[in-house]
């Protein structure tokens, strides 16, 4: 159905695109440096998952919509922003508690509630609507069968390299944590520098056209 040459012809652009941080990846580097690699973790799956939720819109014809309505693509990036900016305020209102105790454990948050931020950053993330609606078509093979399945194949294989590519940052981030654990106030000042940078992303993303 999907010629090798096709596949890996996507493959290859799909990995420049994902692995140049976006809004995800850097929500994710957040959450691993505030809470831990298993929040971190938890925050790459909700991700993914609202990553997934793209895919499927896409294969079935409404991402193109999305993607071509500046209006409709613009209440997604508006909402997806708004979200970060909340996040971002709740971290630097409750900085008090990214504090590290001395055995490094890490700040309270449950894995649902990371998993579901995550998903929210994710299925709101409009650059994951222009890469899967405006750049997978063109990969497809318009002359043979089953153009949805090819569409949701090749999305698939985007799925897993975005998977691959946020856990290895989450995990390379969450290394860094043991350095907060040797002093309390670093706790706070990396909780208060999460919610800028989440407030900061969230303006930017708004901002940007």
């Amino acid at each position: 159905m999907i010629a090798l040459d096709q596949l890996l012809a996507f493959s290859l652009a799909a990995v420049v695109l994902i692995v140049i941080p976006g809004p995800s990846v850097v929500f994710v580097i957040g959450r691993a440096l505030v809470y831990g690699r298993s929040v971190a973790l938890a925050t790459v799956m909700g991700n993914s998952a609202g990553l997934l939720v793209i895919v499927v819109l896409v294969a079935l014809g409404l991402g193109i919509v999305v993607a071509e309505s500046i209006v409709v693509l613009t209440v997604v990036k508006l909402l997806g922003a708004a979200y970060l900016v909340y996040l971002g305020v709740q971290a630097v209102r409750h900085r008090r508690a990214f504090v590290v105790d001395a055995e490094g454990g890490p700040a309270v948050l449950s894995g649902w509630t990371a998993f579901r931020q995550g998903f929210v950053v994710g299925i709101t993330n409009p650059k994951a609507f222009m890469i899967f609606a405006a750049v997978l078509p063109q990969f497809v093979d318009r002359s043979a069968a089953h153009l949805p399945a090819q569409m949701l194949v090749l999305g698939l294989v985007a799925f897993v390299i975005g998977l691959v590519s946020d856990s290895v940052w989450a995990i390379g981030a969450s290394q860094l944590r043991t350095w907060f654990a040797r002093s309390p106030r670093r706790g706070e000042v990396m909780g208060t520098i999460g919610g800028v940078s989440m407030i900061g992303l969230g303006v930017g993303l708004a901002a940007h056209r």
